[in-house]
């Protein structure tokens, strides 16, 4: 029903206005109109898809044009949290933001690629913000990836961030205790932190945005201006810098 609406307000745009104006037809009228339609639109099927692909293509620039509003009305927090690990060139040209989640498979598919983008490119600004929404070991392992940026530092974060990116067990005090030695942490003064008012408050904030931003999956990444919201392979992510770089 969706599509033949669009099709026969596709079909009415190309009649005279008179001729559009149902209420003033008659019965009859109105039949033979309905008639005419639906032999067009038996003959030409391919109308139908014409009127739904423009129908996404408004959505989709309808949908680009919110998203930048919302970045603009949010720009502060977006890009000058203070809290939030800078990562690639902080000095950089185009800046890009990724909400992740350690447990999502996206994100992990995501994570190589935008790492070659960064290190590739040189001179792109990468802001991460934790963003746990899939259950208890997402919370776990972003609490954690805080803590060690608040204890250590940026580079042990960069270090962290890419091994529960990959982590593939449970996350407990356990397999945490375990990623702090392979790493060659201490994991007692992590392990503390990670429920330290802090962390919790870092990540309440990131949510905050989230909800402002109408964010509710992961990956998602802020471009400069506008929003991507999932994930998309390295290329894509290539064509939008470049693009926006002019």
């Amino acid at each position: 029903m969706k599509r033949f609406l669009m099709a026969t307000a596709l079909i009415a745009l190309t009649q005279p206005a008179s001729a559009l104006d149902l209420k003033t037809m008659s019965d009859e009228e109105r039949q033979i109109f309905r008639e005419e339609v639906r032999a067009y639109l038996l003959d030409n099927p391919e109308v139908i898809m014409e009127a739904v692909a423009v129908l996404e293509q408004r959505q989709a620039q309808d949908q680009v044009s919110a998203d930048m509003n919302l970045v603009a009305a949010n720009a502060d927090a977006i890009f000058d949290d203070g809290y939030s690990w800078i990562g690639g060139n902080p000095e950089g040209d185009f800046t890009m933001v990724e909400f992740v989640d350690y447990r999502c498979g996206y994100c992990r598919r995501a994570h190589d690629e935008v790492k070659e983008l960064v290190q590739a490119d040189g001179n792109i600004r990468l802001i991460v913000k934790e963003f746990p929404i899939l259950g208890e070991d997402s919370e776990a392992s972003a609490r954690f990836a805080i803590a060690v940026k608040n204890t250590l530092g940026a580079e042990a974060y960069a270090k962290v961030n890419d091994a529960l990116i990959r982590l593939n067990t449970g996350i407990n005090e356990v397999a945490l205790r375990r990623l702090s030695a392979t790493l060659g942490f201490d994991a007692e003064p992590l392990l503390a932190m990670m429920d330290d008012a802090s962390v919790t408050a870092e990540i309440q904030q990131t949510r905050l945005l989230a909800q402002r931003l109408q964010i509710t999956g992961t990956p998602t990444f802020v471009m400069q201006d506008e929003m991507m919201r999932g994930y998309a392979p390295l290329d894509t992510m290539q064509q939008i810098v470049a693009q926006k770089r002019g």
